[in-house]
């Protein structure tokens, strides 16, 4: 099949073996890959790319990963959980936690000069009693200052 180009909000935190996401992705019902599936899966184009509406949170942790959708979740709370993560980075004080609900709580050590080691607590909407934990290594503050304005400027 060929690859299906997703678009969408998104943002990650981390690296490419180590990462947590917050998501919308977003299906072209035009692109040729899409139009493939479907047509695999005997629905129309449209049906098959959805509303591209439902957030999720994928993860990454040693090579191996997985994620959960977050029915209901508005782009109001991935905006104000990037923007409290920007403030805290911005104040560059030492370690810090920012909350964004039940399914997400990300703690901040500082990792060097201008880095920050996070440590992501995770918990399944679905599996409230099976918590995930996803470590980072050091990430640049400019770095990710610069992600943080590029997904806030996507959900404008």
């Amino acid at each position: 099949m060929s690859p299906i180009a997703v678009g969408g909000p998104a943002l990650f935190i981390g690296t490419d073996t180590d990462y947590v996401a917050l998501v919308r992705p977003e299906l072209d019902p035009t692109d040729p890959g899409v139009r493939l599936a479907a047509e695999q899966a005997g629905v129309a184009p449209e049906e098959f790319a959805g509303a591209g509406d439902t957030w999720t949170v994928l993860f990454e942790t040693d090579g191996e990963g997985d994620g959960f959708e977050l029915p209901g979740v508005r782009d109001a709370e991935p905006a104000g959980f990037a923007e409290r993560l920007r403030a805290e980075l911005d104040a560059a004080a030492g370690p810090f936690t920012v909350d964004g609900g039940a399914v997400l709580r990300l703690d901040a050590q500082p990792a060097g000069p201008d880095a920050y080691a996070f440590m992501a607590h995770l918990t399944p909407p679905d599996d409230a009693a099976t918590p995930l934990t996803v470590v980072t290594g050091p990430l640049p503050v400019a770095g990710l200052l610069a992600d943080l304005d590029a997904f806030l400027g996507s959900l404008a």
